[in-house]
Protein backbone atom coordinates (compact mmCIF):
# COMPACT_ATOMS: atom_id res chain seq x y z
CA UNK A 1 0.00 0.00 0.00
CA UNK A 2 1.76 3.63 -0.66
CA UNK A 3 1.92 6.00 1.73
CA UNK A 4 -0.62 8.96 1.74
CA UNK A 5 0.32 11.94 0.18
CA UNK A 6 -0.69 15.31 2.05
CA UNK A 7 -0.77 18.30 0.25
CA UNK A 8 -3.48 21.52 0.31
CA UNK A 9 -6.01 22.68 -1.88
CA UNK A 10 -5.67 26.79 -2.99
CA UNK A 11 -7.29 27.33 0.42
CA UNK A 12 -4.55 26.27 2.48
CA UNK A 13 -6.90 23.60 3.99
CA UNK A 14 -4.59 20.28 4.01
CA UNK A 15 -6.04 17.21 2.44
CA UNK A 16 -4.61 13.60 1.99
CA UNK A 17 -4.52 11.97 -1.02
CA UNK A 18 -6.09 8.59 -1.81
CA UNK A 19 -3.89 5.84 -0.84
CA UNK A 20 -3.83 2.30 -3.14
CA UNK A 21 -6.18 -0.30 -1.76
CA UNK A 22 -5.69 -3.21 -3.48
CA UNK A 23 -8.09 -6.42 -3.05
CA UNK A 24 -6.15 -9.15 -1.67
CA UNK A 25 -8.72 -12.20 0.09
CA UNK A 26 -12.28 -13.51 -0.62
CA UNK A 27 -13.35 -15.28 2.39
CA UNK A 28 -15.45 -18.60 1.02
CA UNK A 29 -17.85 -20.10 3.89
CA UNK A 30 -17.51 -24.15 3.66
CA UNK A 31 -18.97 -26.84 5.77
CA UNK A 32 -16.13 -29.14 4.92
CA UNK A 33 -12.61 -27.62 4.26
CA UNK A 34 -11.18 -30.55 2.92
CA UNK A 35 -14.08 -31.14 0.15
CA UNK A 36 -13.72 -27.55 -0.50
CA UNK A 37 -9.63 -27.69 -1.20
CA UNK A 38 -9.95 -30.44 -3.53
CA UNK A 39 -12.60 -29.04 -5.46
CA UNK A 40 -10.83 -25.51 -5.59
CA UNK A 41 -7.55 -27.48 -6.30
CA UNK A 42 -9.10 -29.65 -9.05
CA UNK A 43 -10.13 -25.79 -10.86
CA UNK A 44 -6.56 -25.30 -11.51
CA UNK A 45 -6.18 -22.48 -8.68
CA UNK A 46 -3.06 -22.50 -7.19
CA UNK A 47 -2.57 -23.64 -3.12
CA UNK A 48 -0.75 -21.08 -1.40
CA UNK A 49 -1.26 -22.15 2.27
CA UNK A 50 -2.77 -24.42 4.27
CA UNK A 51 -2.34 -23.54 7.83
CA UNK A 52 -3.49 -25.30 11.38
CA UNK A 53 -3.05 -23.17 14.08
CA UNK A 54 -5.25 -24.61 17.33
CA UNK A 55 -8.95 -24.62 15.93
CA UNK A 56 -8.88 -23.07 13.25
CA UNK A 57 -7.71 -24.01 9.68
CA UNK A 58 -6.78 -21.63 6.71
CA UNK A 59 -6.45 -22.66 3.36
CA UNK A 60 -5.80 -19.94 0.89
CA UNK A 61 -5.90 -20.49 -2.96
CA UNK A 62 -5.43 -17.89 -6.29
CA UNK A 63 -7.21 -18.17 -9.68
CA UNK A 64 -4.68 -18.50 -12.77
CA UNK A 65 -3.40 -14.40 -13.29
CA UNK A 66 -5.48 -13.32 -10.32
CA UNK A 67 -4.44 -10.74 -7.82
CA UNK A 68 -6.83 -11.26 -5.25
CA UNK A 69 -7.19 -15.18 -3.35
CA UNK A 70 -9.52 -17.07 -2.00
CA UNK A 71 -8.99 -18.62 1.85
CA UNK A 72 -11.68 -20.85 3.86
CA UNK A 73 -11.31 -23.45 6.20
CA UNK A 74 -12.24 -23.72 10.02
CA UNK A 75 -13.47 -21.52 12.21
CA UNK A 76 -12.30 -18.52 10.15
CA UNK A 77 -15.63 -17.23 9.28
CA UNK A 78 -18.82 -16.79 11.04
CA UNK A 79 -20.70 -16.83 7.92
CA UNK A 80 -22.67 -19.90 6.59
CA UNK A 81 -21.95 -22.38 4.45
CA UNK A 82 -22.66 -21.23 0.71
CA UNK A 83 -23.57 -17.86 1.46
CA UNK A 84 -20.74 -16.32 -1.02
CA UNK A 85 -22.93 -15.30 -3.53
CA UNK A 86 -22.07 -14.51 -7.30
CA UNK A 87 -18.54 -13.97 -6.78
CA UNK A 88 -16.71 -12.54 -9.77
CA UNK A 89 -13.86 -13.95 -12.10
CA UNK A 90 -13.50 -11.73 -15.19
CA UNK A 91 -12.17 -13.84 -18.04
CA UNK A 92 -11.00 -12.86 -21.74
CA UNK A 93 -12.61 -15.81 -23.59
CA UNK A 94 -16.14 -16.78 -22.10
CA UNK A 95 -16.50 -20.36 -24.34
CA UNK A 96 -13.14 -21.19 -23.34
CA UNK A 97 -13.34 -20.65 -19.57
CA UNK A 98 -16.65 -22.19 -19.38
CA UNK A 99 -14.69 -25.53 -21.26
CA UNK A 100 -12.22 -25.79 -18.80
CA UNK A 101 -14.64 -25.61 -15.90
CA UNK A 102 -16.69 -28.51 -17.48
CA UNK A 103 -13.26 -30.75 -18.28
CA UNK A 104 -12.58 -30.13 -14.50
CA UNK A 105 -15.36 -31.28 -12.91
CA UNK A 106 -16.90 -27.90 -12.25
CA UNK A 107 -20.40 -28.39 -13.95
CA UNK A 108 -20.44 -24.82 -15.32
CA UNK A 109 -24.13 -23.39 -16.90
CA UNK A 110 -23.70 -22.94 -20.31
CA UNK A 111 -22.71 -19.07 -21.84
CA UNK A 112 -25.98 -16.72 -21.20
CA UNK A 113 -26.34 -13.23 -21.60
CA UNK A 114 -29.50 -11.28 -20.18
CA UNK A 115 -32.21 -10.34 -21.61
CA UNK A 116 -32.40 -7.11 -20.63
CA UNK A 117 -30.47 -5.13 -17.91
CA UNK A 118 -27.97 -7.24 -15.83
CA UNK A 119 -30.14 -8.79 -13.03
CA UNK A 120 -29.77 -11.87 -14.69
CA UNK A 121 -26.26 -12.93 -13.78
CA UNK A 122 -27.49 -13.73 -10.15
CA UNK A 123 -29.10 -16.93 -9.48
CA UNK A 124 -32.67 -16.95 -9.22
CA UNK A 125 -33.51 -14.22 -11.43
CA UNK A 126 -35.06 -14.11 -14.34
CA UNK A 127 -33.98 -13.22 -18.02
CA UNK A 128 -30.76 -15.63 -18.65
CA UNK A 129 -30.49 -15.94 -23.02
CA UNK A 130 -28.31 -19.20 -23.90
CA UNK A 131 -25.49 -18.13 -25.65
CA UNK A 132 -22.90 -15.00 -25.64
CA UNK A 133 -24.11 -11.50 -25.92
CA UNK A 134 -25.19 -11.23 -29.34
CA UNK A 135 -23.03 -8.10 -30.37
CA UNK A 136 -19.99 -9.82 -28.76
CA UNK A 137 -20.00 -6.36 -26.43
CA UNK A 138 -17.57 -6.67 -23.63
CA UNK A 139 -19.17 -7.61 -19.98
CA UNK A 140 -22.27 -8.59 -21.60
CA UNK A 141 -21.79 -12.75 -21.76
CA UNK A 142 -21.79 -15.44 -18.60
CA UNK A 143 -21.48 -18.25 -16.57
CA UNK A 144 -21.74 -19.57 -13.18
CA UNK A 145 -20.77 -22.30 -11.27
CA UNK A 146 -20.97 -23.40 -7.61
CA UNK A 147 -18.93 -25.26 -4.93
CA UNK A 148 -20.11 -28.14 -3.13
CA UNK A 149 -21.61 -25.76 -0.31
CA UNK A 150 -23.65 -23.71 -2.79
CA UNK A 151 -21.24 -20.82 -2.78
CA UNK A 152 -21.81 -19.03 -6.52
CA UNK A 153 -19.65 -17.83 -9.06
CA UNK A 154 -20.20 -15.77 -12.14
CA UNK A 155 -17.72 -15.72 -15.24
CA UNK A 156 -17.86 -12.11 -17.21
CA UNK A 157 -16.28 -11.88 -20.60
CA UNK A 158 -14.45 -8.93 -20.27
CA UNK A 159 -12.19 -7.88 -23.25
CA UNK A 160 -12.74 -3.66 -23.20
CA UNK A 161 -12.77 -2.22 -19.98
CA UNK A 162 -15.23 1.34 -19.68
CA UNK A 163 -13.45 4.03 -19.26
CA UNK A 164 -11.52 4.90 -15.64
CA UNK A 165 -12.21 1.56 -14.84
CA UNK A 166 -7.99 0.90 -15.52
CA UNK A 167 -5.44 3.49 -14.32
CA UNK A 168 -1.97 3.55 -14.94
CA UNK A 169 0.51 1.76 -16.88
CA UNK A 170 -1.17 -0.58 -19.49
CA UNK A 171 -0.72 -4.25 -17.54
CA UNK A 172 -1.74 -8.09 -18.19
CA UNK A 173 -2.20 -10.50 -15.68
CA UNK A 174 -1.32 -13.70 -17.50
CA UNK A 175 0.27 -14.08 -20.80
CA UNK A 176 -3.57 -15.86 -21.84
CA UNK A 177 -5.20 -12.76 -21.27
CA UNK A 178 -2.13 -10.79 -23.51
CA UNK A 179 -1.97 -13.46 -26.02
CA UNK A 180 -5.74 -12.86 -26.32
CA UNK A 181 -5.63 -9.17 -26.45
CA UNK A 182 -3.10 -9.35 -29.50
CA UNK A 183 -5.63 -11.74 -31.19
CA UNK A 184 -7.99 -9.21 -30.73
CA UNK A 185 -5.26 -6.58 -32.53
CA UNK A 186 -4.67 -8.65 -35.29
CA UNK A 187 -8.06 -9.28 -36.16
CA UNK A 188 -8.90 -5.48 -36.18
CA UNK A 189 -5.27 -5.04 -37.92
CA UNK A 190 -6.59 -7.12 -40.96
CA UNK A 191 -10.06 -5.24 -41.41
CA UNK A 192 -7.44 -1.79 -40.70
CA UNK A 193 -5.21 -3.26 -44.10
CA UNK A 194 -8.53 -4.53 -45.99
CA UNK A 195 -9.51 -1.07 -45.45
CA UNK A 196 -6.29 1.36 -46.61
CA UNK A 197 -5.93 -1.79 -49.11
CA UNK A 198 -2.33 -2.69 -48.55
CA UNK A 199 0.01 -4.22 -45.66
CA UNK A 200 0.83 -1.68 -43.07
CA UNK A 201 4.59 -1.50 -42.82
CA UNK A 202 3.86 -0.05 -39.22
CA UNK A 203 1.59 -2.55 -37.42
CA UNK A 204 3.20 -2.86 -34.22
CA UNK A 205 3.11 0.54 -33.89
CA UNK A 206 -0.81 0.39 -34.83
CA UNK A 207 -1.19 -3.13 -32.65
CA UNK A 208 0.62 -0.94 -29.39
CA UNK A 209 -1.97 1.77 -29.88
CA UNK A 210 -5.37 -0.28 -30.43
CA UNK A 211 -3.87 -2.67 -26.97
CA UNK A 212 -3.84 0.44 -24.83
CA UNK A 213 -6.83 1.84 -25.79
CA UNK A 214 -9.03 -1.57 -25.27
CA UNK A 215 -7.42 -2.10 -22.20
CA UNK A 216 -8.14 1.78 -20.83
CA UNK A 217 -11.86 1.87 -22.65
CA UNK A 218 -11.04 4.49 -24.98
CA UNK A 219 -11.85 4.91 -28.96
CA UNK A 220 -10.56 2.26 -30.56
CA UNK A 221 -8.17 2.75 -33.92
CA UNK A 222 -9.56 2.16 -37.39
Amino acid sequence: MNTAEVGSDPSGTARVQNMDMKLEVVVIPVSDADRAKEFYGNLGWRLDADVVAGQFRLIQFTPPGSGCSVQFGTNITPASPGSAQSVYLVVSDIQAARDELAARGAGPSEVFHCSSGFGCRFAGNDGRVGGPEPAGRSYGSFVSFSDPDGNTWVLQEVTTRLPGRVAGATTYPSAGDLAQAMRRASAAHGQHEARIGHADPDWPDWYAEYMVREQAGEELPT
